[in-house]
């Protein structure tokens, strides 16, 4: 290539060149504007900072800002002091339990003024958190002593919260337990956020002005210390307070007993003194007999004793003690002591069964959960090989894997029945209708290979909230249930009875009634020759009902026409007839097992745990 061609060729690279028309007009051509919207002008507004809107606020109306400003101080301050000092019982709240100095405030008070500005938040969000859960934990407990006569426990009663939905749904609907679920989450969020508001609230007030704050200490730490050294009290109630230190050890003590429950009950689950007991040593006075057992939901000593539940109560016993004495029938009756209050049915049944004292969810899980080596009373039926052992549960309505270890051959749920009536609130079916599905599917037919039979049944129309109550129609009317329509639409509404303890006392009194009514008529109606009846209560009603100081006492009654059943309890000391003396003995549930066994002939073969 030439010299001059390279020169030509650099140049016209260099040299620059005019735009095309289209590039002109393209360039020229500008595109439309987009059409605002309604967000893009809503995020074109200015933003007001809240902060800034408040100081413009207060520069404004500094009187109003005052008022305000000291309003919320003394409100954050009365949220803390009451959360320090909250009771977790309801009938503790009195206004001397409030009225308390305490020393766990003095404390906190301190650190937040020594703190500078943001690790006095930080502490401050702290402080906050831990009353708002002392606070809620108190209010579960609150829950629980109402209904189940015992505090909330952290480790074991989670589980629980799932029931009292499920309950809540079956008495009041879905809906109403979906908003209250919803109420709960909403109220726990609440009070942990204003506990947290407050803690800070009043972490700005020491700390703003530390010589003023430490002054204030100082005076109230020595007027706590004087009225600790004198034991000073308003109404009874010690003025100064170390109640959520106290709460804190409690629940401390509650979960480190827990993990350990955990671990001895295991080892006591496996040790049965009728563990090794050969099935030909078992219940041997009790071959060919027609055994029932029976649960009455929530029969307890109230039922019997309590003023306004006893009168219809008693003269319901002592009226079927007669009707049955006509149809041969006898009872001797006493007392238990239940695992469980006011509900947890489940906890009563297996203590019963299994001669342990079931009283909490884990306990319970331990056991039914083992491989069967605790022998339950209708597992020690199985055992002989003597018996069939069958299941009536009403009121269950999923799958119960505890029937293995229960030693049921066959079990019975809500969905085998066949009923096709109205559910009375949790109760699935009228007690009435299950004891006669009881005789049409199971009692009237004889067992294979002529075998005995034992039958296990759980009555539920006593379960609270006791409204609508079912009534007692004539036995072949039944059906399939649907005559208990009418019944069910003229009875009460749940939710004008489960809040009032009046009318809850009235109701639940007919509800046993109504119970006690059905199993003994259906006894004095298909009862045999060799049939025994054993029927107790699972537990006491809420103490709504049963009173906050109730014991945890339930009925026991055997029932028989052979009079050698009952003379193998007459060292028992029972009282005669249905309705046990108020002196009758009283056990643990927890060893009606082992002396049934014992008085009907079986021997003990001890198995170590």
């Amino acid at each position: 290539m030439s010299q001059d061609t390279s020169t030509r060729q650099t140049a016209e690279a260099t040299e620059p060149r005019e735009p095309s028309k289209e590039l002109v007009l393209a360039s020229t051509v500008t595109a439309p504007a987009p059409t605002p919207t309604f967000l893009s002008r809503l995020r074109a507004l200015p933003r007001p900072h809240p902060r800034r809107a408040w100081r413009r606020w207060k520069a404004a109306h500094p009187k109003p800002a005052q008022v305000i400003s000291i309003a919320g101080t003394a409100v954050a301050l009365v949220l803390v002091a009451v959360a320090l000092v909250m009771p977790n019982r309801w009938e503790t709240f009195r206004t001397a339990e409030f009225i308390r100095l305490p020393v766990e405030a003095l404390l906190g008070a301190a650190v937040l003024t020594a703190l500078p500005r943001r690790p006095r938040l930080v502490v401050a969000v702290l402080f906050g958190l831990i009353l708002g859960v002392l606070t809620v934990l108190n209010l579960m407990d609150i829950g629980f002593y109402q209904y189940l006569g015992r505090g909330f426990n952290i480790i074991l009663d989670w589980p629980l919260l799932t029931d009292a939905q499920s309950y809540l749904g079956d008495t009041l609907g879905k809906g109403t337990a979906q908003l209250a679920a919803v109420g709960v989450i909403v109220l726990v969020l609440a009070i942990l956020a204003v506990m947290v508001l407050a803690a800070i609230r009043v972490g700005n007030l020491v700390g703003r002005n530390p010589g003023h704050s430490t002054r204030a200490l100082l005076v109230l730490s020595a007027f706590w210390m004087v009225c600790a050294s004198l034991n000073l009290q308003n109404q009874g109630v010690p003025l100064s307070a170390e109640h959520t230190v106290t709460m804190l050890k409690y629940r401390a003590e509650r979960v480190r007993d827990a993990i350990r429950d955990e671990a001895a009950f295991g080892k006591t689950a496996r040790a049965d003194t009728f563990g090794g007991t050969p099935p030909s040593q078992l219940v041997p006075d009790l071959r060919g007999k027609d055994m029932v057992f029976t649960f009455i939901e929530s029969y307890g000593r109230s039922a019997i004793e309590d003023p306004v539940e006893a009168p219809g109560v008693d003269a319901t016993l002592d009226a079927r003690t007669k009707a049955l004495a006509r149809a041969g029938f006898h009872a001797k009756s006493g007392w238990l002591t239940s695992a469980t209050y006011g509900g947890s049915s489940w906890l009563g049944h297996s203590t019963t069964m299994s001669g342990l004292w079931i009283n909490n969810q884990n306990r319970y899980r331990t056991v039914t959960a083992g491989d069967g080596e605790h022998l339950t009373l209708t597992k020690a039926f199985q055992k002989t090989g003597a018996f069939d052992t069958v299941g009536i549960m009403p009121g269950m309505q999923k799958g119960w894997p505890e029937a293995k270890w229960y030693g049921l051959d066959k079990v019975y749920n809500a969905f085998q029945l066949g009923y096709q009536g109205p559910k009375f609130s949790w109760s699935t079916m009228p007690d009435q209708y299950a004891l006669e599905q009881f005789q049409q599917r199971v009692h009237s037919k004889k067992p294979a290979d002529g075998k005995s039979r034992m039958s296990f049944l759980i009555l539920t129309s006593s379960h609270q909230p006791w409204a609508p109550i079912p009534k007692m129609v004539p036995w072949e009317d039944l059906g399939e249930g649907k005559i208990f329509n009418a019944i069910h639409d003229e009875g009460k509404k749940p939710g004008d009875i489960i809040t009032n303890s009046p009318k809850s006392q009235a109701e639940y009194g007919k509800s046993i009634q109504y119970s006690v009514t059905a199993l003994t008529e259906w006894l004095e109606r298909y009862g045999k020759d060799n049939t025994v009846l054993v029927f107790l209560g699972d537990h006491q009603p809420i103490a709504r009902v049963s009173g906050n100081h109730a014991n945890r006492d339930v009925p026991i009654s055997i029932v028989a026409k052979d009079p050698k059943v009952l003379d193998k309890i007459a060292d028992w000391n029972w009282t005669d007839g249905l309705r046990p003396a108020h002196d009758a003995p009283v056990w643990k549930m927890s060893a009606f097992r082992d002396k049934f066994l014992t008085a009907y002939g079986s021997t003990p073969h001890p198995t170590k745990g």
